[in-house]
Parts: C-alpha cells; sequence; structure tokens
C-alpha cells in the first residue's frame, strides 16, 4: 500500500520562491512567515536554479557577524545543484533518500517541468494516513 503513494500525492504545489537577486533578510522573513524550511531560488523564467534553506540562511548571518550587517542576495548564499525527485518517485523511495541526506526538503519535478516541493514532514503525514 505504502509503495503505492507517490510523492506527487503529498508535495507542496504552493510554491514560496525567491530569486537570486532577492535580498537575504526578505528570503529568511519569507522563510519564516510561510513556515516553511527553504524556498526553490528561480530565473525569470520561472525554472529552478538553486534552493535556499534555513542552513544557508544560518551561513549568511554568521558571515554577517564578522562583516557588521546582513546585507547580500539570495545568490550570494543558496546551495546550487540541488537533488530533486520525480513527481511519480514513490514515497518510500523518497523516504529512503531522506534517511541518505541531511537535506529538509526536494524540489519536485514533472516531465522536467519543476511543480512542487516535498519535505520531511510530507513524508511522514503520507505515512501517518495509512494508520
Amino acid at each position: 500500500m505504502l509503495a503505492k503513494i507517490t510523492v506527487a500525492d503529498y508535495m507542496s504545489k504552493r510554491i514560496i520562491t525567491v530569486t537570486k537577486e532577492t535580498h537575504v533578510i526578505d528570503a529568511v522573513k519569507k522563510l519564516l512567515d510561510n513556515k516553511v524550511t527553504s524556498a526553490p531560488v528561480v530565473d525569470e523564467q520561472g525554472r529552478l536554479i538553486g534552493v535556499f534553506s534555513e542552513k544557508d540562511s544560518i551561513k549568511a548571518f554568521l558571515e554577517s557577524v564578522y562583516n557588521q550587517g546582513m546585507s547580500g542576495k539570495v545568490g550570494d548564499h543558496m546551495t546550487m545543484g540541488t537533488i530533486s525527485v520525480d513527481a511519480d518517485s514513490s514515497i518510500v523511495e523518497l523516504a529512503e533518500k531522506f534517511d541518505q541526506s541531511s537535506v529538509r526538503s526536494f524540489p519536485v519535478f514533472d516531465d522536467g517541468k519543476f511543480v512542487g516541493m516535498i519535505s520531511r514532514t510530507d513524508v511522514l503525514k503520507a505515512l501517518i494516513s495509512l494508520k
């Protein structure tokens, strides 16, 4: 039963995005306001070019301690070359991927198109739905 549940069944389609030109402070506020752990970084055409996460935010904050002020743009701190998952992958495959990674959420693609994000919390929701 669990193997038949797909990433698409539980991914978030309401995607909170930022651009590489977004100021770090604004990006952090966006993460906090929307209660998400990361935001996809997209270009002008909406294509995924990276991810800006809580971890990236903390690195930016630590750099600001030494530079005497929080400045910079998402493009200076984002993680590039992110691992993504396919929308039709099973939730079990995704759980294994999370088990092998410290990443808290992954971008989701369907036929090469960026369609959503899925987090560890989403996987737990899928697991608990079977009870």
